[in-house]
């Protein structure tokens, strides 16, 4: 049984001048000890998509799906004191920015226990006891020491790895880490990213990681969803993805790896991500497309089966060229 399952998830934001879709259409699911990877650039909607898991998006937020469950539960109609149950205890999420996540007034050891309190009722010197646990498990040296610290006090690394203890605290089933390793140096990057599988491999936890790091997914993830525009435009296993991608915005993402580079410079996808204002009509990458024909300007494709990732375009890759016969299908529409 998956621990998540999501069909069909779509956010849209009030706005003064209307709805602004964040994210369109967003179907994943998440297995016991599976790393699903959510990828694109910014303004993708990853983090929109989690967030809504999370029950955390602002009340100008309408969330709509299919499906959202977590362990067969209803999260569209669970209720608010159930929510409140459930995220921080079965659910957990790393947020983006430790720094600016962490409150400055309150101590490390403060924060912590307020999670282990509130979900498992602990008492002051149980709290104690378990933080210091916590700390030693993320690797953080002298942890008594560390309780007693103020988050202005810790390191970019350091505070987020007390936020990593912050969300591991109840033994989660499900851990989502938003850019768990950005604005952090190599070293520290690989040193979290370790930790998270180690954390997946001991608690038997699903984890899901957002990021815009292709290189980080190659390393850890078991399965890939690529985000463009708020759209899923590719779904697949990591190994078949790396070797084989379907969709052009994935193909254009895998050729800026360095290691796949074949000039001194590194190619670059032109273009920004659409926002509010200025939506293509047909295909949302088509602007920005090597490959894109007078249909893709025109009509939104579909997405295409299984055995092509489920990449969401007209004329999908394969081998690094358009498939042909889906092509000329697509122009005959």
């Amino acid at each position: 049984m998956n621990l998540l399952e999501i069909e069909n998830l779509s956010v849209d934001f009030e706005t003064r001048s209307g709805l602004f879709r964040a994210v369109d259409r967003v179907s994943l699911t998440v297995a016991p000890r599976e790393i699903v990877s959510i990828v694109g650039e910014s303004g993708s909607g990853k983090s929109v998509a989690m967030l809504a898991v999370m029950g955390l998006l602002p009340k100008t937020a309408r969330v709509t799906a299919d499906r959202l469950t977590f362990g067969g539960e209803n999260l569209l109609g669970i209720s608010p004191a159930a929510r409140r149950k459930l995220v921080g205890k079965d659910i957990a999420m790393i947020f983006q920015e430790p720094m600016s996540s962490l409150n400055p007034c309150f101590t490390v050891g403060f924060q912590i226990g307020e999670s282990l309190e509130t979900h498992l009722g602990l008492g002051r010197a149980a709290r104690h006891t378990r933080s210091i646990e916590l700390l030693e498990q993320v690797g953080i040296p002298e942890p008594e020491a560390r309780l007693r610290a103020f988050p202005h006090q810790l390191s970019g690394g350091m505070s987020q790895r007390v936020m990593i203890a912050m969300a591991i605290a109840c033994s989660p089933k499900l851990l989502i880490a938003d850019e768990p390793s950005t604005a952090l140096d190599v070293t520290i990057q690989a040193q979290i990213l370790d930790l998270l599988v180690r954390l997946r491999d001991e608690k038997d936890m699903g984890l899901v990681l957002i990021t815009h790091d292709m290189g980080v997914v190659a390393e850890t993830a078991e399965r890939v969803v690529v985000q463009y525009a708020g759209q899923q435009v590719e779904l697949a296993e990591t190994v078949a993805l790396f070797d084989d991608p379907h969709h052009p915005y994935t193909a254009a993402l895998l050729s800026a790896l360095p290691e796949r580079a074949t000039e001194k410079r590194l190619p670059s996808i032109p273009g920004m991500v659409p926002g509010q204002w200025d939506r293509p009509a047909g295909c949302l990458f088509a602007p920005r497309c090597t490959f894109a024909a007078e249909i893709c300007h025109t009509r939104a494709p579909a997405p295409c089966g299984a055995d092509l990732g489920r990449a969401l375009c007209h004329f999908p890759l394969v081998g690094g060229r358009p498939r042909l016969d889906l092509a000329t299908a697509g122009a005959a529409r």
